[in-house]
Protein backbone atom coordinates (compact mmCIF):
# COMPACT_ATOMS: atom_id res chain seq x y z
CA UNK A 1 0.00 0.00 0.00
CA UNK A 2 3.11 2.17 0.06
CA UNK A 3 2.63 3.73 4.06
CA UNK A 4 6.19 3.30 4.65
CA UNK A 5 9.46 3.48 2.12
CA UNK A 6 10.06 0.35 0.47
CA UNK A 7 12.52 -1.82 2.47
CA UNK A 8 11.09 0.59 5.55
CA UNK A 9 8.20 -1.25 6.41
CA UNK A 10 10.36 -2.75 9.74
CA UNK A 11 10.71 0.71 10.88
CA UNK A 12 6.69 0.89 11.37
CA UNK A 13 6.76 -2.02 13.54
CA UNK A 14 9.98 -1.00 15.16
CA UNK A 15 9.38 2.64 16.42
CA UNK A 16 6.36 2.25 17.44
CA UNK A 17 3.94 3.89 14.62
CA UNK A 18 1.69 0.77 13.88
CA UNK A 19 0.62 1.12 17.60
CA UNK A 20 -2.94 2.29 18.80
CA UNK A 21 -1.03 5.95 19.89
CA UNK A 22 1.56 5.29 17.08
CA UNK A 23 1.56 8.17 13.95
CA UNK A 24 0.11 4.83 11.56
CA UNK A 25 -2.09 2.48 14.11
CA UNK A 26 -2.54 -0.44 12.71
CA UNK A 27 -5.61 -3.14 13.86
CA UNK A 28 -6.41 -1.93 16.98
CA UNK A 29 -9.26 -4.43 17.46
CA UNK A 30 -6.33 -7.18 17.07
CA UNK A 31 -6.91 -7.82 13.32
CA UNK A 32 -9.03 -10.69 11.71
CA UNK A 33 -7.63 -13.51 13.27
CA UNK A 34 -8.74 -12.10 17.00
CA UNK A 35 -12.14 -13.02 15.34
CA UNK A 36 -11.42 -16.10 14.41
CA UNK A 37 -11.44 -14.91 10.32
CA UNK A 38 -15.20 -15.51 9.34
CA UNK A 39 -15.15 -16.03 5.65
CA UNK A 40 -17.17 -13.26 4.23
CA UNK A 41 -17.69 -11.11 7.33
CA UNK A 42 -13.98 -9.69 7.57
CA UNK A 43 -14.40 -7.28 4.70
CA UNK A 44 -17.56 -5.90 6.59
CA UNK A 45 -16.12 -6.11 9.71
CA UNK A 46 -13.25 -4.11 8.61
CA UNK A 47 -15.58 -1.24 7.31
CA UNK A 48 -17.33 -1.02 10.34
CA UNK A 49 -14.40 -1.02 12.85
CA UNK A 50 -12.84 2.07 10.05
CA UNK A 51 -16.08 3.69 10.21
CA UNK A 52 -16.72 3.16 13.98
CA UNK A 53 -13.22 4.59 14.58
CA UNK A 54 -14.00 7.73 12.59
CA UNK A 55 -17.21 8.32 14.20
CA UNK A 56 -14.86 7.97 17.47
CA UNK A 57 -17.10 5.42 19.03
CA UNK A 58 -14.78 2.47 18.89
CA UNK A 59 -14.19 2.44 23.06
CA UNK A 60 -11.07 0.92 24.14
CA UNK A 61 -9.63 0.47 20.59
CA UNK A 62 -10.54 4.16 20.03
CA UNK A 63 -7.29 5.83 18.08
CA UNK A 64 -6.48 9.73 19.04
CA UNK A 65 -8.98 11.63 15.90
CA UNK A 66 -9.11 10.11 13.67
CA UNK A 67 -9.94 12.02 9.56
CA UNK A 68 -8.82 8.93 7.47
CA UNK A 69 -9.04 4.98 7.77
CA UNK A 70 -7.73 2.93 5.33
CA UNK A 71 -8.91 -0.84 4.56
CA UNK A 72 -7.22 -3.40 2.51
CA UNK A 73 -9.03 -6.52 1.85
CA UNK A 74 -7.79 -9.15 -0.55
CA UNK A 75 -9.69 -12.28 -0.98
CA UNK A 76 -9.73 -15.95 -2.54
CA UNK A 77 -5.96 -16.54 -3.46
CA UNK A 78 -5.11 -13.16 -3.52
CA UNK A 79 -6.61 -12.58 -6.67
CA UNK A 80 -9.40 -10.10 -5.37
CA UNK A 81 -8.12 -7.34 -3.95
CA UNK A 82 -9.77 -4.15 -2.48
CA UNK A 83 -8.77 -0.89 -1.15
CA UNK A 84 -11.07 1.79 0.52
CA UNK A 85 -10.10 4.74 2.21
CA UNK A 86 -12.89 6.45 4.48
CA UNK A 87 -13.15 9.75 5.64
CA UNK A 88 -14.43 11.84 8.72
CA UNK A 89 -17.05 14.06 7.16
CA UNK A 90 -17.70 15.75 10.58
Amino acid sequence: MGLTAKGQGFRAIKEGWTQKDGKLPVNPSGGLKAKGHPIGATGVSMHALTAMQLCEDAGDMQVANPRLGGVFNMGGAAVANYVSVLERVK
